[in-house]
């Protein structure tokens, strides 16, 4: 809906107790790398508004064959469950795209939870995200939606 697809593994279908998803937003009115980071920052100050602690940005910057690419990591603490976010902004198919890894520990007073997990996994995760490169085209997305 609204050029977002999201996806949870075999097994966490309930999207209201799932624990890994992977969410592709697409924008369609972004089609150049400063379109691209004016909507990552856009996504940036929305995580910030919504409380999210921002634990990192960065950027790829652009070469001859490949535009910039951004990078944001966050965490949202809520009453019932803390999830972490790991987001990247990237052209696909000449089209702004953020594909974006979230990862939910359910339960009261679970930072320190989420703290060993992010230790454990983190790094791994951003990588694994920084380096996918077989990312679904948009209009293969909105075929699937439609």
């Amino acid at each position: 809906m609204n050029h977002q697809h999201e996806f949870t593994p075999e097994g966490q279908e309930d999207l209201k107790k799932w624990s890994d998803m992977i969410t592709i937003n697409v924008y369609p009115d972004a089609h150049d790398g400063e379109a691209l980071a004016t909507k990552a920052n856009a996504v940036l100050e929305n995580y910030k508004s919504h409380k999210g602690q921002v634990l990192r940005t960065s950027s790829v910057p652009r070469t001859p064959k490949q535009p910039a690419e951004h990078f944001i990591a966050v965490v949202f603490g809520r009453p019932n469950f803390i999830e972490l976010a790991f987001a990247r902004f990237q052209l696909v198919d000449g089209l702004g795209c953020s594909i974006v890894y979230s990862h939910r520990i359910y339960g009261e007073k679970i930072s320190d939870q989420m703290s060993a997990w992010l230790k454990d996994n983190g790094a791994e995760k951003e990588k694994a995200l920084m380096e996918w490169n077989e990312i679904p085209s948009p209009a293969s997305l909105n075929k699937a939606s439609g």
